[in-house]
């Protein structure tokens, strides 16, 4: 997939009257790539779409027009899109209760090392976590990270052909998995291959 470009990004004026279509668009497009890995995390896997969408949004919440500042949003962002060869994964931790959320977040240190995705047959293939800095801390762990998977040719090559694909954490004090990922799932990753 293609990074983003400023000549992708509409002009917030623009975007402000286009953003209702917009986020049903995003909304709809994300639906089959959000997966509830048990009853606290949520996988939502990025592609180009959705990380245009995150930068448009960013722009118009920080009023950001200048070039410099849209440059910023660019570079921080881009990194999340799928390069054909892997997925994209924003990891989010949710717990509704603030004290309940802490205890969590100081027993799930590491939590972002722990989470697979694996193709029938294959060995699974463990996160490549926070590439662009330290989530954690000595005390706990963050409730948001960004995982990247790589995946071989011959994995693509068996999910394009029909194999089922399995999603998990082998966490300690987190353990859960999809097993299988619905086959509207997997087509909707598919995408980020081609």
């Amino acid at each position: 997939m293609q990074p983003i470009t400023h000549a992708d990004l509409l002009p917030l004026e623009r975007y402000a009257r286009e953003r209702g279509a917009w986020r049903e668009r995003v909304i709809a497009h994300k639906k089959p790539r959000t997966l509830q890995v048990g009853p606290h995390t949520t996988w939502c896997f990025e592609d180009r779409l959705t990380i245009h969408y995150q930068i448009q949004e960013m722009l118009r919440a920080e009023k950001t027009f200048e070039a410099a500042g849209i440059d910023d949003e660019l570079a921080a962002y881009n990194p999340l899109i799928p390069d054909g060869a892997n997925w994209k994964v924003t990891l989010l931790i949710e717990y509704t209760e603030p004290a309940e959320r802490d205890q969590a977040l100081a027993q799930l240190k590491g939590i972002e090392d722990r989470c697979w995705v694996r193709v029938a047959g294959q060995a699974p293939v463990f996160a490549i976590a926070d590439e662009d800095l330290e989530r954690e801390n000595e005390e706990k762990t963050s409730a948001v990270h960004f995982l990247r998977f790589d995946l071989t040719p011959v994995m693509i090559k068996a999910l394009k052909s029909g194999a089922q694909l399995s999603v998990g954490i082998d966490h300690p004090m987190y353990e859960h998995r999809i097993d299988p990922v619905t086959r509207l799932s997997i087509q909707a990753l598919l995408a980020d291959f081609d």
